[in-house]
């Protein structure tokens, strides 16, 4: 499969790290600066988060030693659906952590996981804020918590030590990397890069909907805009536009 890498992209813009020592929340601090006219490139990292939050309003625990960073994206006019953005976060978030874990066995799990041996290592959470979008980043580097209904890693457990500045200021460049790339060629070769670190097609995957009811499957790939496409035991195929996601 084309990993989408020889799209030609316009020049990433150049890149700032903010980083300080405690904060409820950077994602809450960015949305806050994008009011201000904050304008693309920056990321905000934090030591420690007292506030951090996840998708679906969980609480993100946050211990000094893990990665907490958020940034801006302003949309434009031409740009792509704004919720493929996530797959932005998580191609760049990948590469960036495979600069640090090249051996490691790192997966993609829709919407917004990162699996380290089929455990949760990271997590993204998206924003919408007027025209822009806060794209918030949590990485497991040296802590994990213990969550009642998935398995959870660090890439400390693994043996692989990286510090959150020198992690953020990679993902700082990939990002920008894969942000020109999904302005300029569209969602097609981001897209074909998450296929392509994701677990494989038939991974008996379950999806709790948003009105709580459990749809299971196996992985069918991704639509064209990046939704989940999960085969039924009936052999038909739901498409899935938001869900919380797990492997079985």
């Amino acid at each position: 499969m084309d990993d989408g890498g020889s799209a030609v992209a316009a020049p990433a813009p150049l890149t700032t790290i903010r980083t300080v020592a405690q904060t409820g929340s950077t994602n809450a601090d960015m949305a806050a600066l994008a009011r201000t006219g904050l304008g693309e490139g920056v990321w905000l990292r934090a030591e420690r988060q007292t506030a951090g939050r996840g998708r679906l309003g969980r609480s993100w625990i946050s211990p000094p030693g893990n990665l907490y960073a958020s940034t801006l994206v302003h949309l434009r006019a031409t740009d792509p659906v704004p919720a493929t953005l996530g797959l932005v976060a998580a191609v760049a978030l990948d590469e960036a952590v495979r600069v640090y874990a090249r051996d490691a066995p790192l997966a993609l799990k829709w919407p917004n996981d990162l699996l380290l041996g089929g455990a949760k290592l990271s997590g993204i959470l998206l924003e919408r804020v007027e025209d822009a979008v806060v794209v918030g980043v949590g990485v497991n580097l040296a802590h994990h918590p213990d969550l009642p209904d998935r398995p959870t890693t660090s890439l400390a457990d693994h043996g692989d030590a990286v510090t959150p500045g020198d992690l953020a200021d990679t993902l700082a460049e990939t990002f920008a990397r894969w942000l020109a790339t999904w302005r300029s060629g569209g969602v097609a070769p981001v897209r074909a890069r998450w296929l392509d670190r994701a677990h494989p097609t038939g991974t008996a995957l379950a999806a709790r909907l948003p009105g709580g009811d459990v749809l299971a499957g196996l992985f069918a790939g991704l639509d064209a805009d990046g939704a989940l496409s999960l085969r039924l035991a009936d052999g038909g195929t739901r498409v899935i536009h938001a869900a919380d996601v797990f492997q079985v």
